[in-house]
């Protein structure tokens, strides 16, 4: 049977936590690394007065890899913190998450 996610949002200094796994890490840290490389890859761009459409083009594929990020922490988040807390009886999670998704899609 597969471990069950907890959710801890208990910490006493008002920031709730996601204890997550080593591979739920690995995951999300190599998508941010790679969208690190792109930004300073378009800094670059800029120093080196590299034409705009090409300066664009890299633009909207970091922003493509931030949002691929977002696809899969907001699935994690549903799998495990959400359907957690909706088991437990913590039915404002679901309002949390209309607002997260209501700023995601903006």
């Amino acid at each position: 049977m597969a471990e069950e996610k907890k959710c801890c949002c208990c910490g006493t200094d008002g920031v709730r936590y996601k204890k997550r796994t080593e591979e739920e890490k690995k995951t999300l840290l190599n998508r941010l690394k790679k969208v690190e490389g792109q930004i300073r890859g378009i800094e670059k761009m800029i120093e080196n007065d590299i034409y705009c459409t090409d300066i664009l083009t890299q633009v909207q594929a970091a922003t493509s890899a931030l949002n691929s990020f977002n696809k899969v922490l907001l699935s994690d988040h549903i799998k495990s913190c959400v359907a957690n807390d909706i088991r437990g009886g913590k039915d404002e999670t679901i309002d949390d998450l209309c607002g997260v998704l209501q700023k995601l899609m903006k």
